[in-house]
């Protein structure tokens, strides 16, 4: 009988230890932190209805900020987790495995998706999305440069130019939801 008590014991303490979340028990992640603070003050409906889903992550579009506001807090970091929105202005035409999104200074960026999930090749360009994963500071190969023009079907002469190794932010996304 004493054994059946603490068998209900150790569940019930196992069930209340899994129902805590990880910065309750362990120290705050600073970078987890610093994004947690990333939140727009911009609030726009959106009607549920009207997103499409990708990737292994659902996106919490209510927390999601401008590209712009992305640029500027990463600025002089290595990498920064964050939900963003953007508008979509080009995507890959093979596979739909990238993206690149709009700056204000009319300048793109690029998001690729982690593990390679895709979204359809069709995504009309001036979509937007919103996106949840993570900031880097890459470098991109030359040979890498010219696979993603080939994948965007620039011409020859393009592909071609592309000599050196670009130093940029890109975006690794495990979720996006496209507002159509």
């Amino acid at each position: 009988m004493k054994k059946k008590y603490l068998l209900i014991g150790l569940i019930t303490a196992g069930f209340l230890a899994s129902c805590t979340s990880p910065s309750e028990t362990e120290g705050v992640d600073p970078v987890k932190e610093d994004t947690m603070q990333i939140v727009s003050t911009e609030v726009t409906e959106i009607d549920s209805s009207n997103l499409t889903s990708y990737g292994p992550e659902k996106v919490d579009t209510t927390i999601a900020i401008s590209s712009d506001e992305l640029l500027a807090k990463f600025e002089g970091k290595e990498e920064l987790e964050a939900t963003f929105k953007g508008t979509i202005t080009e995507t890959c035409s093979k596979m739909g495995c990238w993206v690149n999104i709009s700056k204000e200074d009319g300048e793109t960026f690029m998001v690729r998706f982690k593990d390679h999930f895709t979204i359809p090749v069709d995504t009309e360009v001036g979509t937007l999305a919103y996106f949840s994963g993570k900031a880097i500071q890459d470098t991109v190969s030359v040979e890498l440069q010219q696979h993603f023009l080939e994948d965007a079907n620039a011409p020859q002469e393009e592909i071609d130019a592309i000599t050196e190794p670009k130093i940029t932010m890109t975006f690794i996304a495990d979720g996006v939801e496209l507002v159509r």
